[in-house]
């Protein structure tokens, strides 16, 4: 009986670092342009139009040794209508631009926050550890919440 509760004890703590790891994994694709500023181009965004999966409109650059491109293209948030400008960063040999500034900081980390809700469920039920679970919770509810306030202003 022991043995069986340690098994299900690993499965779960597995599962729930898996979890994590994967929410970090998914979030550092875009993270790495907002956070890691050496190197990156930055200016700002004027949006033209949008689809329904994206954003695309004309950058101009804030710093020198950047240029100037007609078209760029930005994954659609909630907050993108026409005529908005954003302060973005220009990844690496691509047309694709990233948010900056705290609202892209926390738009970045949106699939984190996703993973500690669902690592809670796992913790919480599969480890029973009950305040471990509420702290991935609240803090995954917290990393939401505070995105949608910040890319709807």
């Amino acid at each position: 009986m022991n043995a069986l509760l340690l098994v299900r004890r690993s499965a779960m703590g597995g599962l729930a670092a898996l979890l994590l790891v994967a929410g970090v994994w998914a979030s550092w694709g875009t993270a790495q342009h907002v956070m890691l500023t050496d190197e990156r181009e930055r200016g700002t965004m004027r949006v033209t139009g949008c689809s329904s999966d994206d954003c695309v409109g004309t950058y101009v650059p804030s710093s020198s040794g950047s240029k100037p491109r007609g078209r760029v293209v930005i994954d659609r948030s909630i907050a993108e209508k026409k005529g908005v400008r954003v302060p973005v960063a220009v990844k690496p040999g691509t047309s694709e631009v990233v948010r900056t500034g705290g609202p892209g900081f926390l738009h970045a980390w949106l699939p984190l926050g996703g993973a500690l809700l669902l690592a809670s469920v796992v913790v919480a039920g599969g480890l029973r550890l009950h305040r471990t679970a509420w702290g991935l919770a609240l803090a995954g509810a917290a990393l939401l919440t505070a995105s949608f306030a910040t890319l709807t202003l």
